[in-house]
């Protein structure tokens, strides 16, 4: 549960308090995504992926439980004393914002920081593929964007959000837990509700959100099977849905999709799913090599007339990999192999990193070689640089 924001004032490190501010400033100014505060360890940062200690002394009881006393907001701390865990969120001057989790293990505190951006970036800036920009424009429907943790779920959907903004008048509302992106009405008019702050749960603030008059809604993650109802309700009545989910590619998204219902209302929700889809947009982060960074892959689905066949057709098996290949050209689809081949003929990525991260390695491999692999794939986009 999110609960309002706290704000960790410029005079909080004292000589009793740990400095907290410091450590977060020290993360900023060297680029980390994200902080761990851990008894027995110095702070630890995740640097472009990868965790890195920070050239700090480990930390100790008393510093993790001035931590504690410094940011956790007082409402929260009975709660906290009974669950052994909270979420919230925390402005630092000097440093940002930063969405927090406490929690405890092994009897003793421990945190976890993920920094938030002030405002979105635009998609040439996260090196999204131009097709998402059609993609966020689509009048109504569901727009998917999945991936593990840490994957930049959030940061491409703020982007696709932001070209609404830009580009379109439309009264959008969004319902996040925390709020992680704040933006600023331009052509549109946003609402942003925070779980916690302006509404108790999603399920509470979607079962209220159709009337709010809303061309666009924007759910930060499908959660329950609730969520899920309302958000192809919205789709099939002519609101454009965004939201997010923990999966790996197109294939798991529907399948995960497909799970929430019992084997009798499976035919039901596939011809829902087939109509009320627009598109599916997948992302990893890779490690780049020309520079410091992570570059995303990306697999888009978009729900052509084929693909809504198939996924009504219950008595067939999901093609999604041969459907991907197939709506390359016409409708801009490509697989995760074809965005890492991509990334690797443009020299943005190494040889290990593509194949690290590749659905199929042994046929990516092939690719790299110019060998065909075993399935007949159209692989014409990566050689005019889809990415």
């Amino acid at each position: 549960m999110a609960e309002p924001e706290t704000s960790l004032p410029a005079d909080s490190a004292t000589t009793t308090a740990y400095n907290v501010k410091l450590v977060l400033q020290t993360m900023a100014q060297q680029g980390g995504s994200d902080l761990h505060l851990k008894l027995g360890r110095p702070p630890t940062m995740r640097l472009n992926g990868e965790l890195v200690p920070m050239a700090l002394p480990a930390l100790r009881s008393e510093d993790l439980r001035s931590v504690g006393e410094q940011i956790i907001p007082p409402d929260l701390r009975r709660e906290f004393d009974k669950s052994r865990d909270a979420d919230f969120a925390v402005g630092v001057p000097g440093a940002g914002r930063y969405r927090v989790n406490v929690y405890q293990q092994r009897g003793s505190l421990a945190y976890a920081f993920r920094a938030i951006a002030f405002q979105s970036l635009s998609m040439e800036d996260l090196n999204l593929p131009p097709v998402l920009k059609e993609i966020a424009m689509r009048p109504r429907g569901l727009v998917l964007v999945t991936g593990t943790t840490g994957s930049g779920k959030s940061t491409a959907l703020a982007a696709m959000l932001q070209h609404v903004n830009e580009h379109r008048h439309a009264n959008v509302i969004t319902i996040e837990d925390p709020i992680e992106f704040l933006h600023r009405d331009n052509k549109c008019h946003i609402n942003q509700r925070e779980v916690g702050t302006d509404t108790t749960s999603f399920a509470q603030a979607l079962r209220r959100v159709l009337r709010q008059d809303p061309d666009i809604i924007m759910i930060g993650e499908i959660r329950d099977l609730e969520t899920l109802e309302i958000a192809l309700k919205a789709a099939d009545t002519g609101h454009l849905v965004f939201s997010t989910l923990h999966t790996m590619d197109a294939t798991q998204t529907i399948n995960r999709i497909l799970s929430f219902y019992p084997p009798h209302e499976q035919s039901d929700i596939r011809f829902q799913l087939s109509t009320a889809l627009q598109a599916i947009v997948c992302l990893r982060l890779i490690p780049r090599k020309d520079r410091p960074g992570r570059i995303p892959a990306t697999e888009i689905l978009v729900n052509s007339a084929a693909v809504a066949e198939n996924i009504r057709d219950i008595s067939k098996a999901l093609a999604i990999p041969d459907l991907l290949s197939e709506g390359t050209v016409q409708y801009g689809m490509q697989s995760f192999d074809q965005s890492i081949l991509n990334w690797f003929k443009q020299g943005v990525i190494s040889y290990e990193a593509a194949l690290e991260a590749s659905t199929n390695p042994s046929e990516f491999s092939l690719r790299t070689q110019g060998i065909g692999g075993s399935s007949e794939q159209d692989w014409s986009a990566v050689n005019q640089g889809a990415h």
